[in-house]
Parts: structure tokens; C-alpha cells; sequence
């Protein structure tokens, strides 16, 4: 089985990733690839990590993550990332396989994290996942909750709050992405100078197959990248889009 498209497609992404990094004045290396494998066989990624050296990445699904996990000979070498949404039920059986959870966004959850975290002697890495667009359809946090959430989050000594994630709306003009992102990006700062000033500059992760190059320009230190990754030059893009 010929993997070339993936040759090509991640040369591509890296590409427009140095180019909106160099325009926003940032060095070049200083956003991280974080491929969703949603939609990935496994084969595919084994060859993203032995032959093309990604290590980092993201699963939207608990069932599928340890399908991965377990079918995988290099797992341990590879970094996994929980990006989708999160049942507390769920949390057990991720907590010790996975480096960081994207999608943390209720005090349920992080206590379920906490518990679990300590069960392992671990502390787990989370952003917590701001609804930069207010969509009922989605999950995270209202921007206006963002804020108290995080301070709230100081009673749980097995989370360590590194950041924010966010999604933001279906947009039909490239453009019109800049303006959650920018909204999101602003949010942190004041948030982190106002109230986390304690703690580590925050990771910001936003950004996906159709918008991280804007994303990289308003600041984004991770972008999650599955579509524009995997497609093959001969399946219509249309239709993955909607898979």
C-alpha cells in the first residue's frame, strides 16, 4: 500500500505552517501538529510516526483511542491527545494512556479527572474548551464562564490547567475565522495576566483542517489537523468533509 498522499499532504500542511508563522513574526517551529485521527486507519498512522516522525496525535473517541492504542507496536513512543467530548464514565479508561485532555469543560469532569489522575499518582494536563461561538450544538465553556472556571479548577491537585481549546464556528469566507480566534486569543491573555498569572504561559489550541493558518496568525500553539491530512488526491474532498 502506497502512503505517498501522506508524504505530500504533510509536506503541504508543514509548508503553510512556516509561511503563517513567519507572517505573524513567530519562529518557525513554534506551533505543534497535532493530527486527528478521527478517521485514521491504523496503518496509516504507524506510517505517520516511522516514516514521517509525527508524534503527537489527537483522538476525538474513547473507544477508538484504545482500539489505537492497543493495535499500535509504537504507542508508546507516540503521544495521544483526548480532543473530543468526555464522559465522566469514560475517564478511567484514558487517563493513563493519554498526555493531555482538550475538551475539559465542567467541574463533573474535572473531578472525575482529579480522582482518577490520583488513582494513577499522575497529574493530568487539560485545556479547558471554550465555546468561542456560543453554538448550542457544541460543547465548552460560554466565554463569560471561562474565568471562574479556571479558578475553580485550583481545588483539583491532580489537573494541571496548561491552557484553552477552542472550536470555532463553520465559516463560509476564510477570513471571518480571525474573528473568534482573535476574541479567544485576547480572552486568554486577560484571563492568564488577571487571574493565572501564577502559571506557565497558557497553550492556546485552535485551529483545524480549513482554518489553521489563521489560527497560527491570532496565536495558536497547536492546531488539529485531520481532513487536510489524510485526504487522498483521488477521494472528493466534499465528501469527507461530510463523513
Amino acid at each position: 500500500m502506497s502512503f505517498d498522499y501522506l508524504d505530500k499532504n504533510l509536506a503541504d500542511i508543514r509548508r503553510r505552517m512556516r509561511m503563517a508563522q513567519e507572517q505573524a513574526g513567530r519562529q518557525t517551529d513554534s506551533v505543534m501538529l497535532l493530527a486527528a485521527v478521527k478517521y485514521a486507519e491504523p496503518a496509516q498512522m504507524e506510517y505517520l510516526h516511522r516514516a514521517l516522525g509525527v508524534c503527537e496525535f489527537g483522538e476525538n473517541r474513547v473507544q477508538q483511542l484504545l482500539a489505537h492504542y492497543e493495535t499500535m507496536a509504537d504507542r508508546e513512543e507516540i503521544r495521544w491527545h483526548f480532543i473530543g467530548t468526555l464522559q465522566t464514565n469514560k475517564v478511567k479508561y484514558i487517563i493513563d494512556k493519554v498526555c493531555m485532555i482538550h475538551s475539559l469543560d465542567s467541574l463533573k469532569l474535572a473531578a472525575e479527572i482529579d480522582r482518577q489522575a490520583k488513582k494513577k499518582g499522575i497529574v493530568m494536563d487539560v485545556l479547558a474548551e471554550i465555546n468561542s461561538g456560543e453554538e448550542t450544538s457544541k460543547s465548552g465553556l460560554a466565554p463569560s464562564e471561562v474565568e471562574a472556571f479556571c479558578l475553580a479548577l485550583r481545588d483539583f491537585e491532580g489537573i494541571r490547567l496548561r491552557g484553552f481549546m477552542t472550536m470555532a464556528p463553520k465559516c463560509d469566507k476564510k477570513e471571518d475565522y480571525l474573528k473568534y480566534f482573535q476574541q479567544t486569543y485576547a480572552q486568554v491573555l486577560d484571563i492568564w495576566t488577571k487571574t493565572l498569572h501564577n502559571i506557565d504561559r497558557p497553550l492556546i489550541s485552535m485551529g483545524m483542517s480549513g482554518s489553521f493558518e489563521e489560527a497560527i496568525l491570532c496565536g495558536s500553539d497547536i492546531v488539529r489537523i485531520g481532513r487536510s491530512l489524510f485526504v487522498k488526491e483521488e477521494t472528493n474532498i466534499t465528501d469527507v468533509k461530510n463523513k
